[in-house]
């Protein structure tokens, strides 16, 4: 069998299909698994797994619909069966799945907007429940492609190489930061997509929280983020002002990954190095506002969520249409109103008493 796992959302939803990647590898053992993806960062994250053949990268995003329409045919009748990883509830999506023409076409039946976004493209689906986590949409979604039920679903899968372990090695060395250092990863962004910047806590706030753990507990504090994110760690940076806070800048995720692989702690938003957090077993405190939290808690580690559950949350589900917030006294009050103190106690959890 040919499979094509079409993966063109971000870094954390390929993550989330991980596990039902290496369950198909399982059950499936002589299939062909490709992926199509159009982001360098999930690009980096395959590439690395031996459950796949081949990745087939193309960036549809800054490509000519002509250009893009020449490469999806391309693939047309290549393939068994393709499956659209979830959430992946856009029309552009549901119709390369239908170009390629594979018999079997697995894609989630979204309870929003889903003829809207020509879901019946697909022949092979699941109905949505906002009671499960992103990892068991894909995971029961595939066990129709596999024919059985599985006892259990295993952790997201993310392998690193001896060159990222090298550089994370090199970074510490740099910055010299030894084994019993207690080193805090931030992460204060998240995806821009459809107004998603709303979902995240103020760089200001991270700083403050910055400053009270290197206080109470002389930690060292690693800033992540690339791109536009360079802003967010630099207004934390010149806030905290201290010889304790770092930036971490590097050529790949998986450099990245192998240097959050130290931390004693993360704390983040609900953002891709979340997703990566969890793939490497870290203690996280995640700051949740709009988000649904059944889609996308840490899967398989230790984490604690902080959030005000406000009567009015979650407001965000898996849809097209950009975030917004219906909230008359205060816009986004889920994550503009959530302190540093609620922030500090969940991580309080993590290390303990103060020093």
């Amino acid at each position: 069998m040919n499979i094509l796992i079409i993966a063109l959302s971000g870094i954390g939803d390929a993550l989330m299909f991980t596990p039902s990647l290496i369950k198909l590898s399982e059950e499936i053992p002589n299939a062909e698994i490709d992926v199509l993806v159009m982001f360098k960062g999930v690009k980096d994250i395959y590439e690395k797994l031996p459950q796949i053949s081949k990745v087939r990268y193309f960036d549809f995003l800054n490509s000519s619909k002509l250009s893009s329409l020449s490469y999806v045919l391309k693939l047309k009748n290549k393939y068994d069966a393709t499956i659209n990883i979830y959430p992946s509830n856009r029309r552009e999506y549901n119709l390369i799945s239908r170009i390629i023409g594979a018999e079997k076409r697995l894609a989630i039946k979204y309870l929003r907007k889903d003829f809207l976004n020509f879901g019946f493209l697909n022949n092979t689906r699941l109905l949505e429940n906002d009671n499960l986590h992103n990892v068991e949409e894909n995971f029961f979604l595939c066990e129709k492609l596999i024919g059985k039920k599985s006892d259990s679903i295993p952790a997201l899968k993310l392998n690193l190489r001896n060159d990222d372990i090298t550089f994370a090695d090199s970074f510490f060395k740099n910055k010299s930061i030894s084994e019993s250092d207690v080193v805090i990863g931030f992460h204060p962004g998240c995806s821009t997509l459809k107004n998603h910047e709303k979902r995240r806590w103020e760089a200001a706030k991270f700083a403050e929280l910055g400053k009270r753990l290197i206080q109470d507990y002389c930690a060292k504090v690693l800033l992540f983020g690339s791109g536009e994110e360079e802003i967010l760690k630099d207004i934390i940076f010149e806030k905290i002002d201290s010889q304790n806070v770092y930036s971490v800048n590097a050529h790949s995720l998986s450099n990245i990954a192998a240097v959050m692989q130290r931390c004693n702690l993360f704390i983040t938003n609900d953002s891709s190095l979340m997703h990566i957090a969890a793939a490497l077993k870290l203690n996280i405190v995640v700051i949740i506002g709009p988000t649904n939290k059944n889609y996308i808690y840490p899967w398989q580690t230790n984490y604690k969520i902080a959030s005000l559950d406000l009567d009015c949350s979650p407001c965000f589900y898996y849809s097209p249409k950009p975030l917004t917030c219906s909230r008359s006294d205060l816009k986004f009050k889920c994550i503009k109103d959530l302190s540093v103190d609620l922030v500090y106690e969940k991580a309080k959890e993590f290390l303990g008493e103060k020093i």
